[in-house]
């Protein structure tokens, strides 16, 4: 009788043990602890990095919070991707991340992080590009658009002067930008660094 009673003594204690860890998982679980490039964080209170955006050719628009701390939301890259699509042939592509990052710090730096950024023209097809480059003689599409890449977005801010928005993503040193006066908009992308300037009507 005392072995019986010992060997259900030590079953009980085994289950405590083993509740008292499952509970313990589910409590990290919940708090939403993870580990990142930067070591551990919580994602709760993390820093979320959010874009607001209106494609002038679609008509669409998209309000979407596509980085939580280190960390890309896929679900949000998708739509992303989605968004930007080739609007004439409606073929998606894959962005570069580093693309919205420099969206998202060029807004920061104008003071209208909230603000809507209209979208001129955003992945291309080199059907597209090979298409504008050849409806003139001098269209200011580059044969190898960092647009085919997928890096590349062209953009404009309500309120915001074309020439400040050109220095301001100058000022980022985050790859190549391009400015249209004419057309009105700047050329964002996350390329080499460098730039330039198309006094004609930009083609998008």
């Amino acid at each position: 009788m005392q072995i019986s009673a010992l060997k259900r003594c030590v079953a009980v204690a085994a289950a405590v043990l083993v509740l008292g860890l499952s509970g313990s998982s589910k409590a990290k679980a919940a708090t939403g602890t993870g580990n990142t490039a930067n070591g551990t964080h919580t994602l709760a209170s993390a820093e979320q990095y959010v874009l607001h955006l209106h494609h002038l050719h679609t008509g669409e628009s998209l309000d979407v919070v596509y980085r939580i701390g280190d960390t890309y939301v896929p679900e949000a890259m998708a739509k992303l991707n989605y968004f930007l699509r080739d609007h004439r042939t409606n073929d998606v592509s894959s962005y570069d991340p580093k693309e919205f990052d420099t969206l998202h710090e060029l807004m920061a730096k104008l003071g209208r992080g909230n603000q809507t950024i209209d979208i001129v023209c955003g992945y291309r097809t080199p059907w597209s590009n090979n298409f504008l480059r050849t409806r003139s003689s001098v269209t200011g599409v580059a044969q190898h658009s960092q647009h085919m890449l997928a890096k590349a977005i062209d953009i404009r801010v309500p309120g915001v002067q074309t020439r400040t928005l050109r220095d301001m993503a100058l000022s980022l040193h985050a790859g190549g930008v391009g400015y249209y006066p004419v057309s009105q908009f700047v050329h964002v992308d996350v390329g080499p660094v460098r730039q330039w300037a198309f006094g004609g009507r930009g083609d998008n």
